[in-house]
């Protein structure tokens, strides 16, 4: 059984709690893609842990964490995690890394940084944790594959490639100093000192891993509408974030057995773009304010996220960009202090079309949300533990949003906890 568990929206949706209650009944959960420019945030009974690169199985003794080739590796943030979840979680972790993953280097966050900076008014909120600038070395092959680490030939005569053209933009586009080799050469040793306790071949082990029919979860990171292709570019990451990556980010090349999406059951997003849903002054602080565990802030920059009613346009599509077989709607809780709870159906563009279907990124900076509303059920829910327990009126929004969607919504979160996530189907 191959499942992929993915964000249906613009990220920020929950999934990480998801893949940890997941991952108790898998014996493999990869990382397919991204890098530690997002983060997904797990609450147990030894804390509150912010993960960046490592996958999200890592609080479950029996199961094997894989970061696959497809990931954009900082071994540096991957270090400083798991030397935070030793110091707090009292079992081993079982981490292996891909050989063919590629290497965040430290010039990578210096670029992303700078251009940032360059760009001003224009940019493109980046988190400024190198993902562009790496994935554009990686598909001009100036990029490091963590095996390369280990030959120093190889090293060296990339690193006589790759300076030249990194310190015309140092200096002639940025005015700063230029990249040493003997910098980088140091940098290099590290890295490889600090990952080779974790390097294995992983398409070996993984397709032993299908044969013998283990269970294996795939974990995105980010949304679908994040995707380079098929979400809001430019103002979008630079891998794919779609489950349909997952069997070539993770090296398992089989197909997918079941791909949950995860949405909130209103809308958030961090980052530049378009954001229909968007919603401005005291009601969206209030939301802000009561969603998740600590607020709408993302995981990695801490930033104040653009919040905003579900939005079943952008949602609707999320999750057929995605395949998705079943969805998980997360912090229904959060909604328990409306009397009426508005919904997003159409899109009204402003050449006045209403619209249910989630257009290019030009047409979305002036659409307009249309709303229908929903009674609410002004009930504390978080002590609910089974789904059929809710009040009605939440029964009634899950199934709103379930037809409005056209995918099966099979579990539903009413907090933070593992045991806060209720079946439904």
């Amino acid at each position: 059984m191959i499942k992929a568990i993915v964000g249906a929206n613009w990220g920020d949706e929950g999934k990480g709690k998801v893949t940890d209650v997941f991952a108790q009944t898998s014996d493999i959960v990869i990382r397919y893609q991204g890098g530690n420019n997002a983060g997904h945030t797990i609450i147990n009974e030894y804390g509150k842990f912010a993960l960046h690169m490592l996958p999200s199985g890592v609080f479950n003794p029996h199961t094997l964490n894989v970061i696959g080739p497809g990931v954009a590796l900082n071994i540096h943030a991957l270090m400083k995690e798991i030397k935070m979840v030793k110091e707090r979680y009292p079992h081993p972790i079982k981490l292996v890394v891909s050989d063919r993953a590629q290497v965040v280097m430290s010039y990578h966050t210096l670029f992303d940084g700078l251009e940032e900076e360059r760009m001003g008014k224009a940019s493109f909120g980046s988190t400024k944790s190198g993902i562009a600038p790496f994935y554009s070395d990686k598909f001009a092959k100036l990029g490091f594959q963590v095996q390369e680490l280990f030959h120093e030939e190889s090293v060296h005569a990339k690193l006589d490639r790759v300076l030249p053209a990194k310190n015309v933009l140092m200096e002639h586009l940025y005015k700063t100093k230029p990249l040493i080799k003997e910098d980088l050469l140091l940098e290099i040793e590290t890295l490889k000192e600090a990952i080779a306790p974790y390097v294995s071949d992983t398409f070996v082990l993984l397709q032993e891993a299908v044969k013998e029919n283990k269970v294996i979860l795939c974990e995105g990171q980010l949304g679908a509408l994040r995707d380079p292709d098929y979400g809001i570019y430019p103002y979008s990451t630079s891998s794919s974030t779609l489950a349909s990556y997952a069997p070539l980010g993770s090296g398992l090349m089989s197909s997918l057995d079941e791909v949950w999406a995860v949405t909130k059951a209103y809308s958030s997003a961090v980052g530049a773009g378009p954001f229909v849903a968007e919603l401005e002054g005291e009601v969206a602080q209030d939301l802000r304010r009561r969603g998740g565990d600590a607020g709408e802030y993302g995981a990695t920059t801490g930033r104040p996220r653009s919040v905003g009613w579900f939005d079943g346009v952008a949602t609707r599509y999320g999750c057929a960009i995605q395949k998705a077989t079943h969805v998980v709607l997360t912090n229904i809780d959060v909604l328990s202090y409306l009397e009426r709870i508005p919904v997003i159906t159409h899109y009204e563009l402003e050449d006045g079309t209403v619209t249910n279907h989630f257009a290019a990124t030009s047409l979305l900076w002036k659409a307009k949300p249309v709303y229908t509303y929903l009674d609410g059920w002004l009930t504390d829910i978080t002590q609910v533990c089974n789904y059929n327990d809710l009040p009605l009126n939440a029964k009634l929004y899950v199934e709103a949003l379930e037809k409005l969607i056209g995918v099966p919504i099979a579990m539903v979160s009413n907090g933070p906890k593992r045991s806060q996530i209720l079946k439904r189907l």
